[in-house]
């Protein structure tokens, strides 16, 4: 990093942190390293029991051969697709993964389902073809209400082509005792694959939650853990060079000098790598009013375009980089820019690296990194609209032509109207926070990164783009604990189609909408400015979008 106004910050950190033994702490897994925790309190032993992940390349070693094994059965069985169903950390590594090796010729692929929409279940029920699919179950609790609906839908599906030799065609990956252990028992499941206790899912990259799904595409397991290993290494050492202390440091300095938005900058190679970083830092750090904001898949614009509220990281690989003369620009201009190399086929060392990072930028930032205390909230309203069975989500403040939007903050006199005051309540430092449940192949992505780059130009804020229910295992937490300086637009629609789901008295829309009304409620019970804009069915969204914010 050059000489911007976060360098000798950002040094004096490293050098109070190395001061402080930190990193022997850490490796000593010394509780108190995290918000003055001590071994008898009850977050100290709660962190205790999340620092599994230190050891992961070491304790990994030993299962890889049961993993290879289990990988190439499956592919001698004929198996052309792989369905994981899992969320948050026990799936986007494996996306990340996928991306980045890609499929290895003479293996199955890997489709990622961390979703309840019902546009994407009905198809991907639609085109199973059970005698060549595998479901991978990836849950640590065993309860995920998202996996464990998927499971009983697909399950039944199984069963009913397949008869006996359904359970052939499931494996689970869990921890130990959990219901999904016992589930995968009595359905006979072809493996159950037991995660260590002791890692968080967001901390799982390295663990068997990313292992599994990398062998059974036939990415290079071995090298993945090496690469995990390695960077391990490097992160014992107790100076300035070590990797993930100089990430971990400045993106805690950051966040305390105001510059909360860490912005990432990524190279096509390694574009996926955005979601996984952004679940791991935002749930991580994102509570007690505090964190860091990870905006990853945010094209760079103008120099003139941003804040002082911004921290930059550029990672360049031996494949490609970003746009470095940008970043140079933007350094000249007097924004912090942290640049980082790495090589793709060391994807585990950059698992690591951010993982250690996270735990350091914890410490700096004087909290906790390994719970996530807000994200029950929204689950626990999602449970009780689910109970009332009263999906409405309440009155609409204004309605027009299909669209209808809600807010107990905002008003207008039509849609747009609304919109555009919620808009224009935007400050200095704040974020917009765009969290669909559109499905997510209807555009409306494409959509809304033109919107956001307007907003971005006009305001100089940043903002996100969440896919729920996806979001809510990752950005979930900083929405509600973090800095409250959001602006939330909660896209939800009307399905064409209705799944249910067996053994429940709720369908796949059902879960879907209660899940994007309860987090709307928890969002405005945090004193979120919060809108939420309801398509009807024959609505088109993307046009709908591009008049409301023009």
């Amino acid at each position: 990093m050059a000489q911007t106004p976060l360098y000798e910050p950002a040094r004096r950190t490293i050098d109070a942190l190395l001061a402080d033994h930190l990193i022997g702490r850490i490796w000593r897994r010394d509780v108190s390293a995290w918000a003055g925790a001590t071994p008898q309190d009850e977050v100290g032993r709660a962190i205790a029991n999340r620092l599994g992940w230190l050891d992961v390349p070491q304790t990994m070693r030993p299962e890889l051969d049961a993993v290879v094994r289990v990988a190439e059965e499956v592919r001698r069985d004929g198996i052309q697709t792989v369905y994981l169903l899992g969320m948050g950390g026990s799936s986007l590594c494996a996306e990340v993964i996928r991306a980045v090796y890609g499929i290895r010729e003479g293996f199955p692929d890997l489709v990622v389902m961390d979703t309840t929409d019902e546009a994407t279940i009905h198809a991907a029920l639609s085109r199973l073809d059970a005698a060549a699919t595998l479901f991978l179950v990836a849950s640590k609790s065993g309860g995920t209400i998202e996996v464990a609906s998927m499971e009983k839908l697909f399950w039944g599906a199984v069963s009913k082509a397949r008869g006996a030799d359904a359970g052939r065609h499931f494996i689970a990956i869990t921890d130990p005792g959990t219901g999904l252990a016992q589930l995968a028992q009595q359905r006979g499941y072809r493996h159950t694959f037991i995660n260590p206790a002791d890692i968080g899912g967001r901390f799982s990259a390295l663990s068997l939650f990313g292992l599994v799904p990398a062998a059974l595409i036939g990415a290079p397991v071995h090298d993945l853990l090496g690469g995990g290993a390695d960077m391990a290494e490097g992160c014992r050492q107790e100076n300035h060079q070590n990797a993930g202390l100089q990430l971990g440091a400045y993106i805690g300095t950051a966040a305390n000098a105001g510059r909360d938005k860490l912005t990432v900058v990524l190279p096509p190679s390694m574009r996926t790598l955005g979601l996984w970083i952004e679940q791991l830092i935002a749930e991580s750090t994102g509570k007690h009013d505090k964190g860091a904001l990870p905006v990853v898949d945010e094209p760079l614009g103008a120099v003139s375009s941003y804040g002082p509220d911004r921290a930059f990281v550029g990672v360049s690989t031996d494949r490609d980089e970003p746009d470095m003369a940008r970043l140079q620009a933007l350094e000249d201009a007097g924004h912090p820019v942290l640049r980082l190399s790495t090589r793709a086929a060391a994807l585990g060392a950059e698992f690591f690296r951010w993982e250690f990072a996270t735990a350091v930028a914890g410490a700096v930032l004087g909290i906790n990194p390994f719970d996530e205390p807000n994200v029950a909230e929204a689950k626990d309203k999602t449970k009780a609209i689910l109970a009332q069975r009263d999906f409405s989500g309440g009155t609409p403040v204004a309605a027009a032509n299909g669209i209808s939007v809600y807010s107990s903050r905002f008003t207008g006199s039509s849609p747009a109207q609304t919109v555009r005051n919620a808009v224009a309540s935007l400050g200095a430092g704040d974020y917009v926070g765009f969290l669909s449940y559109l499905p997510p192949d209807s555009g409306v992505e494409a959509v809304l990164q033109k919107i956001r780059a307007d907003l971005q130009a006009a305001h100089k804020v940043a903002s996100t783009y969440g896919l729920g229910p996806r979001y809510l295992h990752s950005t979930g937490q900083y929405h509600k604990g973090g800095p409250n300086k959001m602006l939330a637009f909660v896209l939800t629609g009307e399905d064409a189609t209705e799944t249910p789901i067996p053994d429940a008295p709720y369908s796949f829309k059902q879960l879907k909408r209660a899940q994007a009304v309860g987090d709307f409620q928890t969002l405005e019970a945090h004193g979120r400015r919060t809108v939420r804009i309801h398509f009807d069915r024959d609505v088109d969204p993307v046009n709908a979008l591009r008049e409301l914010f023009a």
